[in-house]
């Protein structure tokens, strides 16, 4: 039986009121319901739901729009491209980018101000339409874009005729002396022009950096009060959309595929997705989050030209990006002076570029944005003041990102007071790898659809209202290594990314796994940096979510720690040993000793220590002590008829380290026994030059280092066993710990040997 028309079930026609079609629904419901045909109750539910099904559609505006144009046969709109959909479902709310890119080239104003005017006037696909549109467009920018070196011009013309229309950012102060507010124009060069107190009270951001707007100026000279200002504001309009209904883009998102609305989105913001892999765009996702999550707190570092602040300038006229240099608590938090909060209260975004150059005035300006960082909230005098704004932090990484795994971190851009403070890199709740999105080349930016910039703009600044942070509590829960901070950094990156790729809230287990996985690698990123510049109290990284169904638990890694490689799996050649301890910098280092044994008269050479004496003396006094003791290890061991060349490897790039002299011992053994080393062993541990065994320095971050280089057995002085109680029993348990207690005893359980 064919399915019949909605309107046809209630009686109705297509122009009918919502409260028309209320009325039909609960006069037919009481007829209908089960309860009122006792005979006949089958066909009753059967016309009970028929009427139900099609009030739900009808009654919601949106709903019954879709319908209207599409019927119910959902397949005529899965078979349109992506064009077409967008065009069908956000007419006036699209444009095409090449567009924006055709006359971007000519007018220095944000990608937003272009975007308004082109929704205004190129919001159709009749090509004609659309040059014409163009045209005008171009004719507003030449005619009332200001122009620095043009300022003048646009002057004389407001004079000449009395009043001109400008495109100009605006910013308004408050004149205490005269109690009024006063507006000044960024390119026009004027300042010090009266504007009513109603634009400064709605338009709050006109007070804290200003904004683009439309301005109709008037010109009139008084000739009896020449201290009067001649510029006269008539008019002035925001370049926003002038209101939204965000249940519309919501219900929208059915219509499309998730890879449909993620290129969406892309394309939004001026990107091709089609140039891009899969993870490069969910990377331009996350750089998305902070417009969308309140007080969420994104770094972002990487190589020179790939984009890390355009969507913060370009792209939405809610945030602002503070170009590296000095600022003050007063600027960006609140003014003691004139009470008045600063941009964290005026913006949804706070975004710094260059970070190496952030510094303060104030001494205590690093101290209240920790704070805000963590909680949302500063105080200044007797008062604690509330934000939302987010704040993303962008650099440049100016060595390759091998090199900085190996020498550094991966926060070393940052300013000394912040790089070196845990406190305040902990508050991060994402790290971007800025590296693995290529550098921004001409294909990269789009020619397609997409939202208009403002229109996306007031969607994501909706979407601050909402938020999806358990979305992900129906089919998984987190790990146990997740402290409070990082759960909190998690959740905020699931909300924002639900937000993004499912702002409708509806989503598969598989759709929040794959976003749940994206969150932990960003949130780990940050902790394990932490971890190097922190030692054991951020020993806590191995993430993992666990599926509530099956208890599987998943761990999730960053693709840049290669360090499980450094020490590998299976078995060593002769002579091949690895050890893990502190380099002179103090950080600590995993090194390969590799030692080969030829037919020769009892000569030792050894390279890749350069000139460091202390690690020389190191490895001389290991064969020093073959040679006298050679005979108690082994009665094959010979050091008169057999040559010995050494050459030692430090793996992480941190520098040399002087504790090498029983690691030494062990790859001589090794060698001249012709007997590898049991497999995925880290040796701890040294030996004096007495004979005497050193126990090992800050044991518990030196096994975190081991497992962190792929060890799962590790030689360790019995003298360290008291040790071992500073370390997480959770660390201890990833180990098969072996214990020695003289030279020979460490020899022969490092080779396997009884």
């Amino acid at each position: 039986m064919a399915k019949r028309d909605y309107y046809e079930v209630l009686g109705l026609d297509k122009n009918t009121s919502s409260d028309d079609i209320k009325g039909a629904y609960r006069t037919l419901a009481k007829q209908c319901h089960p309860d009122m045909n006792p005979n006949n109750t089958e066909e009753a539910e059967a016309k009970f739901k028929e009427l139900s099904e099609a009030f739900e559609t009808l009654s919601d505006e949106n709903s019954k729009a879709y319908y209207d144009q599409f019927g119910f046969d959902s397949a005529s709109i899965s078979r349109m491209s992506i064009g077409e959909k967008l065009h069908s479902i956000f007419a006036g709310k699209i444009v095409k980018k090449d567009l924006t890119k055709r006359i971007k080239e000519g007018a220095n104003v944000p990608i937003y101000v272009l975007e308004y005017l082109l929704g205004m006037y190129c919001s159709t696909d009749d090509e004609s339409a659309i040059e014409d549109g163009v045209a005008t467009v171009k004719n507003i920018l030449a005619e009332n874009y200001v122009r620095p070196d043009e300022a003048q011009k646009i002057i004389s013309k407001l004079r000449e005729n009395g009043s001109y229309t400008i495109i100009d950012k605006v910013s308004v102060k408050l004149n205490y002396k005269t109690d009024t507010y006063e507006a000044e124009f960024s390119n026009l060069g004027i300042k010090g022009i009266p504007v009513s107190e109603i634009y400064a009270a709605d338009y709050e951001r006109l007070l804290c950096g200003g904004i683009w707007c439309i301005v109709r100026l008037e010109y009139f000279y008084d000739e009896a009060d020449k201290n009067r200002c001649p510029f006269i504001i008539n008019k002035l309009t925001p370049i926003q959309m002038p209101g939204l209904n965000i249940d519309e883009y919501k219900n929208a998102r059915p219509y499309f595929s998730k890879d449909e609305w993620i290129d969406i989105i892309l394309r939004s913001i001026g990107m091709e997705p089609s140039q891009f892999d899969k993870r490069v765009k969910w990377l331009h996702l996350a750089r998305l989050i902070p417009l969308v999550e309140n007080n969420f707190n994104l770094c972002e570092l990487g190589p020179r030209s790939t984009g890390k602040s355009h969507v913060y300038k370009e792209i939405s006229p809610n945030s602002i990006l503070v170009s590296g240099g000095q600022t003050t608590v007063a600027n960006l938090f609140y003014n003691m002076g004139n009470k008045t909060v600063g941009l964290v209260g005026m913006w949804d975004c706070v975004a710094f570029d260059e970070v190496a150059g952030i510094t303060f005035k104030d001494k205590d300006g690093i101290q209240i944005m920790k704070d805000y960082m963590a909680s949302g909230s500063f105080s200044r005098g007797k008062e604690e003041k509330n934000a939302y704004a987010s704040m993303a932090f962008v650099g440049n990484i100016n060595q390759s990102i091998d090199v900085i795994m190996r020498t550094s971190n991966l926060f070393e851009p940052f300013p000394d007071a912040m790089a070196n403070d845990t406190a305040f890199l902990d508050r991060m709740h994402c790290y971007v790898p800025g590296w693995e999105i290529p550098k921004y080349r001409p294909e990269f930016f789009t020619n397609e659809l997409g939202f208009i910039t403002d229109y996306f703009s007031e969607v994501m600044r909706e979407l601050r209202k909402i938020s999806y942070a358990d979305a992900y509590s129906k089919y998984f829960r987190l790990g146990n290594n997740l402290n409070q901070r990082d759960v909190i950094a998690v959740k905020k990156m699931v909300s924002g990314l639900v937000k993004l790729i499912y702002p409708n809230g509806v989503f598969t287990k598989e759709n929040i796994a794959e976003i749940l996985k994206f969150a932990l690698e960003m949130r780990r990123r940050v902790k394990e940096q932490l971890k190097k510049i922190g030692g054991m109290e951020f020993y806590d990284v191995n993430f993992s979510y666990i599926d509530n169904d099956s208890f599987e638990e998943e761990f999730v890694s960053v693709p840049e720690q290669g360090g499980g490689k450094l020490i590998p799996e299976g078995m060593n050649k002769s002579g091949h040993v690895y050890t893990v301890s502190h380099a002179k910098s103090g950080m600590i280092g995993v090194y390969k000793i590799e030692t080969q044994m030829t037919s020769g008269s009892g000569k030792f050479d050894k390279t890749g220590i350069g000139s460091d004496r202390e690690a020389k003396e190191a490895v001389d006094t290991a064969f020093k002590y073959l040679k006298v003791n050679n005979r108690n290890i082994s009665g094959n061991i010979s050091t008169t008829t057999k040559d010995y060349l050494m050459h030692i490897q430090d793996l992480n790039g941190i520098g040399m380290t002087k504790n090498l002299t029983l690691a030494s011992l062990i790859a001589l053994c090794s060698a001249a026994l012709n007997k590898p080393s049991v497999s995925s062993l880290a040796i701890l541990g040294d030996l004096s030059i007495g004979g005497t065994i050193i126990k090992v320095e800050e044991l518990a971050n030196t096994l975190q280092v081991c497992l962190d280089s792929g060890a799962k057995k590790v030689l360790l002085p019995i003298t360290s066993a008291t040790d071992l109680g500073t370390v997480p029993s959770e660390l201890v348990g990833k180990f098969n710990l072996i214990f020695y207690q003289t030279a020979e005893d460490a020899v022969y359980k490092a080779l396997g040997v009884e």
